[in-house]
């Protein structure tokens, strides 16, 4: 448990701690775990101190009720910037996933010393207002001209049953919601390669080690209390070597990541044949091959 930002955060090493530090950055309601061990151990393995955590009110780190310690997206940024002081890190190779490469983008854009490089994996370009465009979707209002490409109907209609039918009450009902979203996250061209047992061990794993199971959607109720929080043509300001990947089965966020690319300067897109939203076993290696190439190539790799 480190310290930090006020909260108390699970984090876990791997790596020689003289290494350049590689700090991941999960999605919104999403546990560190959720970082695959093939994917962290190539990144170890290449020569590199890895670094993964839970963010405030998932998995093991701090869980409070909202409407007594509220916070903004904002917030969870700086719990970012606090574990990189609190781990004595001046600098680190940033890499994010969904949600959480908006924060990596957001430090890279706010604090570029700070960033060594940044890759964004399965998320949309910061300033775009993704939340807006997903309510949107699911309320099935027209898009402004410009807005970012809607998510997949497949998953929107898995929203919107969910949000139709009562929340999951116990932890069978708990981790089936959450196979059956694995399951859609996986994406259309992936389908064949799920394993929904494998999926349900570890949707059993994250559900048994949270601190308080109810306190992960307070990340949406974050998202909410400061819906404009993404600042607008920030990415202008990224410097640091960046690598942007996207599965061409993404059902959440589709050509999301080409958009990215074209916002920063230098940025390199990888498209990932097969590979949905997140980032399974099938495509750890891939994602960890390209990565550690990208690292290799950044000012301070090795």
């Amino acid at each position: 448990m480190v310290e930090a930002n006020g909260v108390e955060l699970w984090t876990e090493e791997f790596g020689d701690p003289v290494h350049p530090p590689v700090l991941l950055i999960a999605g919104s309601m999403a546990q560190g775990l959720l970082w695959p061990d093939e994917f962290v151990g190539r990144i170890a393995a290449a020569g590199y101190r890895v670094v993964r955590y839970d963010h405030r009110d998932v998995g093991r780190s701090t869980a409070r009720d909202f409407e007594e310690h509220p916070y903004t997206w904002a917030d969870l940024k700086d719990d970012a910037l606090g574990l990189m002081d609190a781990l004595g890190l001046a600098s680190a190779h940033l890499v994010g996933h969904s949600a959480g490469g908006l924060i990596a983008q957001w430090i890279a854009a706010d604090h570029p010393a700070a960033v060594a490089s940044l890759t964004v994996i399965g998320s949309s370009p910061l300033g775009a207002r993704e939340g807006q465009v997903l309510i949107r979707a699911l309320m099935g209002e027209p898009q402004p001209e410009g807005a970012l490409p809607e998510p997949e109907p497949e998953f929107l209609a898995f929203l919107r049953n969910a949000a139709a039918g009562p929340p999951p009450a116990t932890r069978a009902e708990a981790v089936d919601f959450q196979v059956g979203m694995a399951r859609v996250l996986h994406g259309r061209e992936g389908a064949a390669d799920f394993d929904e047992d494998a999926q349900r061990r570890l949707e059993e794993r994250l559900h048994d080690r949270m601190r308080d199971p109810r306190t992960a959607t307070n990340h949406r109720l974050a998202g909410m209390a400061a819906p404009e929080f993404e600042p607008v043509g920030a990415l202008a300001r990224v410097t640091a070597p960046t690598l942007v990947v996207e599965g061409t089965a993404e059902p959440v966020k589709p050509g999301h990541g080409r958009l990215i690319a074209q916002e920063i300067a230098g940025a390199r897109l990888l498209m990932v044949p097969g590979m949905g939203h997140n980032l399974t076993p099938n495509a750890a290696g891939t994602v960890a091959d390209a990565l550690v190439a990208h690292l290799a190539a950044a000012p301070s790799g090795v």
